[in-house]
C-alpha cells in the first residue's frame, strides 16, 4: 500500500521534528514539567486546542504562531502526559535529558505502534478528513479525558486516559501532515 508507507515517512519526520524541540526544550529549562499534574497538563493542551480552533475559525491572528506550531506542543505534552502517567508527578525536576529522552522514545513508539494498527483498520480514512476535524476530535479526546480525571481515572466500559493522549498524538501529525501538504 503506497500511501501506508508514504505514511510512515511522513509520521517519523513529524515526530523526529516534535522529538527536535522537546530536546531543545529540555535543554533550556530540563524537566521542570515533571512537577506538573495530569489536570495541569490536559488543561495546558486543550488550551492549545482551542487556539487552533480559534484560529482556523478567525482566520486572524494577534500572536506570530500558527496552527503548526501549536500541533507539535499538543504532541509533546501528550507524551509528557504519558510519561507522568507512568512515572508519576515528581516534586522537583528529576529526569535529566538522557533519560527523559528514553521515556519519550517509548512513548512515541508505542502511540506509532497503535497508528499503524488503527491506520490499517481504518484505511488511513484521516487522509479524507479535514483539519478542522482532525481538531475537534482533540477537543472531544481532551474532554473525555477531563471527565476520566475527574472520576479519578476510573471507567466503566471506555478506554483509559492513555489511549486518549495516543489518539490526540496521532490526530495531531496527522493534521500536521495535512499542514505539509498545503504549503
Amino acid at each position: 500500500m503506497i500511501y501506508m508507507k508514504n505514511t510512515e515517512e511522513q509520521y517519523e519526520k513529524i515526530i523526529n521534528e516534535s522529538r527536535s524541540l522537546f530536546t531543545k526544550k529540555m535543554q533550556d529549562y530540563g524537566s521542570a514539567w515533571r512537577i506538573l499534574r495530569l489536570s495541569s497538563l490536559t488543561d495546558q493542551i486543550f488550551i492549545k486546542a482551542q487556539r487552533i480552533r480559534s484560529i482556523q475559525e478567525l482566520k486572524n491572528k494577534k500572536i506570530n504562531e500558527g496552527e503548526y506550531i501549536e500541533f507539535i506542543g499538543i504532541i509533546n505534552y501528550s507524551i509528557m502526559a504519558l510519561i507522568q502517567l507512568k512515572l508519576g508527578v515528581s516534586e522537583s525536576p528529576d529526569l535529566d535529558i538522557k533519560k527523559a529522552l528514553k521515556e519519550y522514545d517509548i512513548e512515541k513508539d508505542k502511540t506509532f505502534e497503535l497508528m499503524l494498527a488503527k491506520n490499517h483498520d481504518y484505511g488511513e480514512a484521516w487522509r479524507d478528513m479535514r483539519i478542522s476535524s482532525l481538531t475537534d476530535l482533540i477537543i472531544q479526546k481532551l474532554l473525555r479525558v477531563k471527565r476520566i480525571e475527574e472520576n479519578e481515572g476510573k471507567t466503566i466500559i471506555s478506554e483509559g486516559i492513555s489511549a486518549n493522549y495516543m489518539d490526540i498524538i496521532n490526530y495531531s501529525i496527522f493534521a500536521l501532515i495535512h499542514l505539509n501538504r498545503k504549503n
